[in-house]
């Protein structure tokens, strides 16, 4: 077979819209092409969309008045307008004539293909094609936005290298621009440094600190549009969502990963190889089967990474509430409602524990020669809304194993995981507080009778959830102020951590015990304006319908109680 990639290129094309790359656009944001914010980003398909996207366009603005970093008369004139609300738009857009310049104007014959005119098509029909590309498959460059591609294949003679028939073809649509979120910041909560903010670019962990994501990826097998029929199909895909995912969460350069409803195939395939190039040593525990009926590959489970250079491999944990449950119904169940019993509480949700000894030195520790050991647990907890008893059960099962872990060995500790528990939740109330409060609404729902007696709903560790440390700040600086308002001040966790059509709410979560860890910054808050008022996750720029959660920790000296 032989192959070749045309682009084709017509005199007459149009600037895509930035919001709906699928329409044309009909206004240009002056302000971005003065700012230097990338051309793309500066088409809108009318001036509704415009006004809709400005408190999320207006973000680029503002961070690229910090990028220049210059107080000239330009930027006054430009900038100084802006903050009154979308009526701002009219100040800074212009319209559209048809004679659009074209935005690929580096992809002439001086640096770019050479122009072909393929049999029937004229000089003067205003089209044109350049060769792009002779193999099976091509990657669309920043060129090709705007434009349909036509990939061209055809029979060759092996002896004589003649072609054998007619060439079969296929036209694409037109290439859009690749969706690019706007960057999200660490923001420092040590009072020492509250006035800055740290480029995840452009830093490392310094000594003593790490890093810890934490991310429910949205696994393939869910993301259906039946599901999130408000997101393009195209953007759905995992040929897409995977790339887009994975350019996301090696941004984050965090020392230690915790995604949850990673696939087993996807794990294998994808996520350990490509993490393995960035340094990355996996670690993965599926979910159990007894309930899934579905593809062996296809089933989910917790994935953790650590970068090599930063810790070591001590030890590993898999925590299987299945067997758990068998454990707790063989002990106090009654035979005849033990069938009963395990069809409430097998759910097939898992934990992963990580026991990793830092290479980085225990600087600020009462005793420097001794090994600094870090326990992370990654964990996803059962979703259904009816089952509070099996979610608050599932949880205290985890902190028991932990709590053992911490007899054994003097070690700080994360949690971190999609917990499927709301703040004032039962469940959230024994993570945060080490008890669930007696008269809490939640606690008659208990058909099986395993969260009773009382007392024994309980834990020693002493966890704190990193975002409340947005909360807990005294008020300094801009950008702290910015994140409490995403914050919620009646449980000081943030509004939410998944976003979706039918709920948005926080359920995602990195604790960690505040005798032997603080924390140093959190990565920034998301909120309902960056995501764009008349969309929610998943969405071309966010491939999954959580966001991500980070938090560096520095170790200090564990305080004797």
């Amino acid at each position: 077979m032989r192959y070749k990639w045309y682009r084709i290129q017509s005199d007459r094309r149009a600037a895509v819209c930035s919001v709906h790359p699928t329409e044309q656009a009909t206004l240009q944001c002056i302000g971005c092409l003065k700012s230097k914010i990338p051309v793309a980003k500066s088409y809108h398909c009318s001036a509704k969309c415009f006004s809709d996207a400005w408190q999320h366009h207006k973000v680029l603005h503002e961070r690229a008045i910090s990028a220049l970093n210059e107080n000239g008369t330009e930027e006054e004139e430009l900038f100084g307008r802006f903050g009154s609300g979308s009526s701002s738009s009219g100040i800074i857009s212009a319209a559209l004539s048809g004679s659009t310049p074209n935005l690929s104007q580096s992809s002439g014959a001086n640096n770019g293909p050479t122009p072909v005119y393929p049999t029937g098509t004229e000089k003067s029909s205003g089209e044109t094609w350049f060769e792009v590309g002779c193999s099976r498959t091509y990657t669309a460059t920043a060129d090709d936005i705007g434009h349909a591609l036509r990939f061209e294949c055809v029979v060759v003679d092996l002896e004589t290298r003649g072609t054998m028939g007619a060439p079969t073809s296929v036209m694409t649509s037109r290439v859009i621009p690749a969706p690019t979120p706007t960057p999200r910041r660490l923001i420092p909560v040590n009072a020492a440094d509250a006035m800055g903010h740290f480029d995840l670019d452009n830093r490392t962990s310094s000594f003593g600190t790490f890093t810890v994501l934490s991310y429910n990826i949205l696994a393939d097998t869910y993301a259906t549009s039946d599901t999130y029929s408000y997101c393009p199909t195209w953007a759905l895909s995992w040929a897409y969502r995977r790339q887009n995912l994975l350019r996301e969460i090696i941004g984050y350069h965090a020392d230690i990963i915790c995604l949850q409803e990673v696939q087993n195939n996807h794990f294998e395939e994808f996520f350990a190889p490509e993490l393995d190039k960035h340094g990355y040593q996996a670690l993965y525990k599926r979910r159990t089967t007894e309930v899934y009926a579905g593809s062996p590959q296809a089933i989910d489970g917790c994935a953790t990474f650590f970068r090599r250079d930063r810790f070591s491999h001590v030890k590993k944990y898999e925590v299987e509430f299945n067997k758990a449950a068998q454990s707790l119904t063989d002990a106090i169940i009654p035979a005849a409602q033990k069938k009963l019993a395990l069809n409430r509480l097998v759910k097939d949700n898992i934990a992963l524990i990580a026991v990793l000894e830092a290479k980085f030195g225990n600087h600020g520790t009462e005793n420097p020669s001794k090994r600094q050991l870090l326990c992370v647990a990654n964990t996803h907890i059962n979703i259904h809304h009816d089952l509070k008893d099996v979610k608050l059960w599932q949880i205290h099962t985890l902190l028991k194993g932990l709590e053992k872990i911490a007899v054994s060995a003097d070690i700080p500790m994360l949690v971190c995981g999609d917990f499927n528990s709301i703040p004032g939740s039962t469940s959230h109330g024994l993570l945060a507080m080490g008890k669930v409060d007696q008269m809490h609404p939640d606690l008659p729902v208990d058909p099986l009778g395993i969260l009773r007696p009382l007392s024994k709903l309980t834990h020693q560790l002493p966890l704190v959830s990193a975002y409340s440390s947005f909360a807990r700040m005294a008020s300094v600086g801009y950008d702290l102020d910015h994140q409490r308002r995403r914050m919620d001040p009646a449980t000081n966790e943030p509004l939410f951590t998944n976003c979706t059509r039918d709920f948005t709410g926080t359920i995602d979560y990195i604790f960690y015990t505040a005798d032997s860890l603080t924390v140093e910054s959190l990565l920034e808050l998301l909120d309902e304006d960056s995501l764009r008022k008349d969309t929610a996750l998943p969405s071309p720029e966010w491939s999954s319908d959580h966001i991500a959660l980070l938090a560096e920790f520095r170790c200090t000296p564990r305080v004797r109680r």
